[in-house]
This record gives C-alpha cells, sequence and structure tokens, in this order.
C-alpha cells in the first residue's frame, strides 16, 4: 500500500466571488437612489405627508379662525409681521401657514381617493378587456376612446357642472377623466402577458379565469401602473386646484390650496404673499411627485436598468 506523498500539492479550487443576488427591495432601492431627483422628491413628500398628518398639533392656529385685527397682515419676514402669523393673513384674517398645513392634508387625501377609484376600476376593465377580448374588448376600449377625445379639464368642468360644485363631485370627476389611462395601460399589459409560458401552465393546471387575471397576470403588470398612479396623483392636486380655483371644487372655508388661490385673487397686486404661498405649495408638492415618479420609472422598468 503505498502512502501519499507529502510534498504533493493539492490543486487550489477557486472560489466563487459572484454577488450575492440582492433582495427585490433592495435592488429596488439601488436603482431608485441613483437618480438623485427622485430622492429628493421623495423625501419632499414624506415631509408633506407628515406636515399634513400632524396639522392639528403643527399648526399655530385654527385653519378657520379669523384674526379681525390682523387683516392681511405681511410675513414675520415683512415689514410689518406678526411672529404669531409667519406667513401672514389672509383677506379675514385667517392665519396662511395654519391653513396651508390642513389644506396639504385635504389636498393629499383627496388626491389619494381620486387616483384609487380611477386605479381600481381602471385596472378591473382593462384585464377583462385583454382577457376576454373581442366584442367586450372593443366596447371598453370605444369607451375610453370617447372620454379621452375630449379635454380632461374641460370634461371634469362638464361632470361638476351636472352634479353640481363640491369637492366630492370634483374627486368623481377627476376619477372618471383619468380612468381611460388606467385602463389602457392595463389593457396593454396583459396582452403582453396573457400568452407567456407561465400563464399557459397555470390554465392548463386549472385556475379559473378569474385567478388567471388577479392573481397570475396582474402582478406582473403592476411596474407601469404604480408610475403612472405617482404621476397621476400630481395630476390630481393639480386639476383638484384648478377645480377648486374656478369655484367648482373645495368650498370655502375648506382650506385647499386651490380655492384659497380663488379666494385671494383680488389682493394679487397689495398682498403678493397670499396667492404666492398656496402656489407654491401646489408647484413643489406636484413637481415632487413627479420627481419621484420618474425615479420609479428607472427603478421599475427593465430596459432603464443599467
Amino acid at each position: 500500500m503505498t502512502q501519499a506523498d507529502p510534498t504533493t500539492t493539492v490543486p487550489h479550487q477557486s472560489v466563487s466571488t459572484a454577488p450575492a443576488p440582492r433582495a427585490p427591495w433592495a435592488e429596488f432601492w439601488f436603482y431608485f437612489k441613483q437618480n438623485k431627483g427622485a430622492v429628493i422628491g421623495l423625501v419632499y413628500i414624506c415631509f408633506v405627508v407628515s406636515i399634513a398628518l400632524l396639522a392639528d398639533l403643527l399648526a399655530p392656529h385654527s385653519s378657520t379662525e379669523q384674526f379681525r385685527d390682523f387683516i392681511l397682515t405681511p410675513p414675520a419676514f415683512s415689514d410689518g409681521g406678526q411672529m404669531q402669523f409667519l406667513l401672514g393673513t389672509d383677506g379675514v384674517g385667517r392665519d396662511i401657514l395654519s391653513r396651508l398645513m390642513h389644506g396639504a392634508r385635504l389636498s393629499l387625501f383627496i388626491g389619494l381617493v381620486i387616483v384609487s377609484i380611477s386605479l381600481v376600476l381602471g385596472i378591473c376593465f382593462g384585464l377583462i378587456a385583454g382577457y376576454f377580448g373581442g366584442l367586450l374588448d372593443t366596447t371598453i376600449m370605444r369607451l375610453s376612446d370617447i372620454l379621452q377625445s375630449l379635454p380632461a379639464l374641460l370634461l371634469a368642468i362638464a361632470v361638476v357642472a351636472v352634479l353640481g360644485p363640491s369637492i366630492v363631485n370634483a374627486a368623481l370627476a377627476l376619477s372618471l377623466v383619468y380612468l381611460p389611462h388606467y385602463v389602457r395601460l392595463t389593457r396593454a399589459s396583459v396582452l403582453a402577458e396573457r400568452h407567456r409560458d407561465y400563464v399557459v401552465a397555470s390554465s392548463v393546471a386549472g385556475a379559473s379565469a378569474w385567478r388567471l387575471m388577479f392573481i397570475t397576470i396582474l402582478p406582473n403588470c403592476l411596474a407601469p401602473l404604480i408610475v403612472q398612479a405617482t404621476l397621476g396623483f400630481s395630476n390630481a392636486i393639480l386639476d383638484m386646484a384648478a377645480l377648486g380655483f374656478l369655484g367648482l371644487g373645495a368650498q370655502p372655508p375648506l382650506p385647499e390650496w386651490g380655492t384659497m388661490l380663488a379666494t385671494a385673487r383680488e389682493f394679487i397686486q397689495s398682498a403678493w404673499w397670499v396667492v404666492t404661498f398656496p402656489g407654491l405649495a401646489i408647484l413643489t408638492t406636484v413637481l415632487a411627485f413627479n420627481l419621484m415618479g420618474d425615479g420609479l420609472r428607472d427603478a421599475l422598468d427593465p430596459k432603464l436598468k443599467q
């Protein structure tokens, strides 16, 4: 029996240095943070949401309380300003900062309602149209064509004019306006997925049509819908402010940003702060959602990943 030669060297085994695969959330954040503007937008949105949730605690005054001795008081950093009114007061003596804080809650909540209604209905109609096809698909898509052939804001104004001016009717009108976008996007995603192997395998295994649509196909169609919903959130805030400015949305004394602009039109030249701060609130919030939506597109679209 031969003994092993002690001088014999064992061949070196190469150790795999391939990086471990990232978790889905870690991969999403890796691509999302590459877009600095999207990160800034996300931080600002978190800031606005925090203010909206804590408005009752953070606001120095009630949003409807009137200080008749301080009507059209300038901001605290301007000549004639008062420290108790950091951003000044409006034409009836209400604190603008407090109204902006409570208005953030109202604007974000209404935007969430609008996007949620249009997204849920759009997904349902889009799944039905894309999966079943035929006459059902044709009917749904022709109705979508009719809705999209009309100017969005004009259609919303017409619906609100019929239902009556209120914040609820304005939200329903805008939900109807945004519905075709989600229907078309969902239908296109379903058409791209319905004949893939995993869907055919589930169908052969005996899965029902509703299970195939909502459990098998829908999760693979969510990425573009999330991006569209984020961008639609900014459009909802902007269009709701436009309806409020026209007197068709939230009615005074509700502290909605568009309504604040509408009630301040007569003071544009004499009291700049009354229109500037609500306008800046709308501008920065809409810009933040657009920036975040751009980052979500970069993180969720495989074609854009480097």
